[in-house]
């Protein structure tokens, strides 16, 4: 452990020489600066990209009905596909694999809801029980849809904790009975959903719904869970449902146009590799960057012990052992590169925290820029050991120093 005379000594040495040591420090603070900021991006540009999948379950497989653009079976192109329940039956059926699955349809003209004499406009969703595990909704409040409901077409509607405060205020709203469109339901759920365009709704049970405003069994899409599908199942998985829609429906099963499907887990899984990479690309940016500070303070370090051959001499010659001279210098280019690196990582930090307000909409494909603590910490300490080994080499070569030969030196 060095003496408080040594470390006077190291920050005599730094003083006297302010501008080499403030120009070797910024190179490593702008290697570790950049290091922070481009993290940080990196987080922000992934969690923007997990916000678009947080509305919907990230395993899930979603099929929608389009319009032919290829003539098949003497048929001409333009003509509109059609769901109805026998493709949600028939999917249900295809895919064993599926946990949760569920049909999906609306109520046409006007959506609003009342209670007494409060009145409001949201959106009106039709499904199967299934679709709570799809939407990704938590019940905060009594229960979601049931087979049961399904089955005896019952007049029950599932609110959203929105719903609830504009409808019911602060009353209770379980139990109660809502007006949708004219038509009662009963209020047997309340449930909250993190994306903020999918709270603004109410669920219905879809055989009512179609009994009620529809009078057909039309469905809109079909959409389900994958499971422990793997990306190569679920891709199989979609392969199957295009020729078996195909099929149904009489269009060419290269028609991309006819139906659309969504495979989320594959688009999910993709991202998360594209990211892997980008945060692997980020690292070997900023740790190249950090290199060239750390080679920065090596030159200056021997230019130091240049600069200092005779007073090494001196030591050696009154008793200095080589450990003490290596330690002497290996302390000065620790010091430069931790104050260095730590300037350079607080700056990177009060950047994203600064920035972070910025970039909160939900809409944004950036979100919340940040890095951990923990990764700044070990960056921090890969920078330290860097600036030891940076420091090694010019102490070595001033511990190897004969006292005769440096006493020479001019």
């Amino acid at each position: 452990m060095f003496d408080i005379d040594i470390w006077q000594e190291i920050f005599t040495t730094i003083r006297q020489n302010k501008l080499r040591s403030i120009l070797t420090g910024f190179s490593v603070a702008w290697g570790i600066f950049m290091l922070v900021v481009l993290l940080g991006s990196g987080i922000g540009l992934e969690n923007g990209i997990k916000k678009q999948f947080e509305g919907d379950a990230t395993n899930s497989i979603w099929i929608y009905q389009g319009q032919t653009s290829i003539a098949a079976k003497g048929m001409q192109p333009g003509r509109p596909i059609q769901f109805t329940n026998e493709d949600y039956e028939r999917t249900r059926d295809l895919i064993k694999a599926a946990d949760h699955i569920s049909g999906r349809t609306g109520i046409r003209g006007n959506r609003i809801i009342s209670y007494k004499n409060n009145y409001a406009s949201f959106d009106i969703v039709c499904g199967h029980p299934g679709i709570q595990y799809l939407e990704k909704t938590d019940i905060v409040e009594g229960r979601f849809l049931d087979e049961k409901d399904i089955t005896e077409k019952n007049k029950v509607a599932i609110i959203s904790t929105i719903v609830k405060s504009e409808l019911f205020k602060q009353g209770v709203a379980l139990g109660e009975f809502i007006k949708v469109n004219g038509v009662p339901f009963k209020v047997v759920g309340i449930f909250n959903d993190k994306d903020e365009r999918d709270n603004r709704r109410i669920y219905l049970p879809i055989s009512t719904a179609q009994m009620i405003f529809n009078g057909a069994n039309k469905i809109y899409n079909v959409s389900f869970t994958t499971g422990n599908m793997t990306a190569e199942d679920a891709q199989k998985a979609e392969e199957q449902l295009r020729a078996s829609f195909a099929a149904r429906h009489k269009f060419n099963i290269e028609d991309k146009r006819a139906i659309w499907i969504r495979n989320n887990l594959q688009e999910y899984q993709r991202f998360l590799g594209l990211f892997a990479g980008i945060r692997l690309y980020i690292w070997v940016i900023g740790i190249f960057t950090i290199i060239a500070g750390i080679v920065g303070v090596s030159n200056i370090m021997i230019i130091v012990v240049k600069e200092r051959t005779k007073e090494i001499g001196i030591r050696k010659a009154i008793g200095a052992t080589p450990s003490s001279i290596v330690g002497l210098i290996l302390a000065e280019s620790i010091i430069i590169t931790g104050f260095s690196g730590y300037f350079g990582m607080v700056a990177g930090i009060g950047l994203l925290e600064l920035l972070s307000p910025m970039f909160s909409s939900p809409e944004s494909f950036f979100q919340n820029p940040s890095v951990d603590f923990g990764i700044a910490v070990r960056a921090m300490l890969l920078l330290v050991i860097a600036g030891a080994i940076a420091g090694f080499i010019p102490a070595r070569k001033a511990a190897l120093i004969k006292p005769i030969d440096a006493l020479r030196d001019e």
